[in-house]
């Protein structure tokens, strides 16, 4: 039979792959000396906590020690993966969101043995295996699974799907692929993961949301058998008003409030002033790093310096600002005379705090403005915009009417 010859590019991709798979047995290394007494109690010891597992079984892939949200996420989800459980991740960007799900399923799969059929879905086919061949390089790699759980690897071994030879399946799907029928032997889905899911040009087209939606809701959802519990776990940060992450977030709340809760809302920013209640502004302005064995305050800073507001606001914070959605068209230039104008509002937006210096960082800003509607144009005068007293914020009223 003559050799498939490969082309540049796919020679590329082999190249990458390889270069994957040797990166992980070099970072999974394994000390062999152990007696078979050693070796099993030593599994007993991991199996029983969820991240001492993980830290073991990936410790070079894992390199930085867990945040407290972090291992929060893995056990909970671990916790309620016998049940019926809806979980959306929107943690920020740098949080290892996705990386924290695979070491979850594979912790399920491996050691829980209570899910046989996992599917990933994306944006986009493409998409969805590039994310499932990071679980796929594991299996064939890692030289820890393999020294305690043997050869993983099953019959079938492809990027879009792939079998372990414990009777688990992998498959990828991008939306708007059929998902009906998938079984692994008599075993419909059981886990459903929701990844990169969105992308901002689909999000700024709402019929295309409501199709992604559905094709979710209605083709992907019930390929599960009503009977047995489903694992469905979304990762995602908001990056738009409507998307389909914000829906799932919203199902999860919905659920979370039920007498027995089956979901969860987690939002995660870059920067939290507390980790229990999300508020991008006070986040952004006084909150600090929420993974800092990772994230430091200064690279944080760097990093927020050299995008604008709302591109840090969206992709850290999970506030999707979009600029101008407010104000479409805002101008420099010359202001008509405010005798022209029927109306002349100052326009004050106090703050609790009665500080300045180096306290006041920890307070709000108080602001105020001259502002005129003239032929249907919005025209502020001048303004305010700092941290000041009480008494030099009611100042600005009087500096306003000299300046009238």
């Amino acid at each position: 039979m003559a050799r498939k010859r490969l082309t540049g590019n796919t020679r590329a991709l082999s190249d990458d792959w390889e270069e994957t798979l040797r990166q992980i047995r070099t970072q999974t290394a394994v000390d062999f000396t152990m007696t078979g007494e050693e070796k099993a109690r030593r599994l007993r010891e991991l199996e029983a906590d969820p991240v001492a597992w993980v830290k073991f079984m990936f410790y070079r892939y894992a390199k930085y020690e867990f945040a407290g949200f972090q291992k929060k996420a893995i056990r909970r989800i671990i916790g309620h993966s016998d049940g019926n459980w809806y979980e959306v991740l929107s943690w920020a960007r740098e949080l290892a969101k996705s990386t924290i799900v695979m070491f979850i399923v594979l912790y399920l799969v491996i050691v829980k043995k209570n899910k046989r059929c996992v599917i990933m879905a994306s944006a986009t086919n493409d998409g969805a295996r590039k994310l499932l061949n990071q679980y796929r390089a594991q299996f064939e790699a890692n030289e820890r699974l393999k020294y305690f759980y043997g050869n993983l690897i099953g019959d079938k071994w492809t990027e879009d799907y792939f079998t372990l030879s414990t009777r688990v399946s992998f498959m990828a799907m991008g939306w708007g692929q059929s998902p009906r029928g998938v079984k692994m032997d008599e075993v419909r889905p059981d886990v459903l993961l929701m990844d990169d899911y969105d992308t901002d040009e689909e999000c700024r087209n709402p019929e295309t949301v409501n199709n992604k939606w559905n094709w979710f809701e209605q083709a992907l959802f019930f390929t599960r058998s009503i009977s047995e519990a489903l694992l469905t776990v979304w990762t995602g940060n908001v990056i738009a008003k409507d998307c389909c992450v914000s829906r799932a977030g919203n199902k999860a709340r919905e659920l979370a409030a039920r007498e027995k809760p089956i979901g969860n809302w987690d939002i995660i920013n870059i920067r939290m002033v507390d980790i229990g209640k999300p508020d991008p502004q006070a986040d952004y302005q006084f909150g600090t790093s929420v993974w800092p064995e990772k994230n430091t305050e200064e690279t944080i800073d760097e990093v927020l310096a050299q995008v604008s507001l709302a591109s840090g606001q969206k992709e850290c914070f999970n506030n999707p600002v979009v600029e101008g959605s407010y104000f479409k068209e805002i101008r420099w230039g010359e202001c008509p005379p405010i005798g022209k104008l029927k109306y002349i509002v100052s326009y004050g937006d106090p703050a609790p705090s009665n500080t300045t210096g180096r306290k006041a960082k920890k307070n709000s800003f108080k602001a105020n403005f001259l502002m005129g509607l003239y032929e249907g144009t919005l025209y502020v005068y001048t303004g305010y915009l700092r941290h000041v007293t009480n008494d030099e914020f009611v100042n600005w009223y009087y500096y306003q009417r000299d300046y009238v």
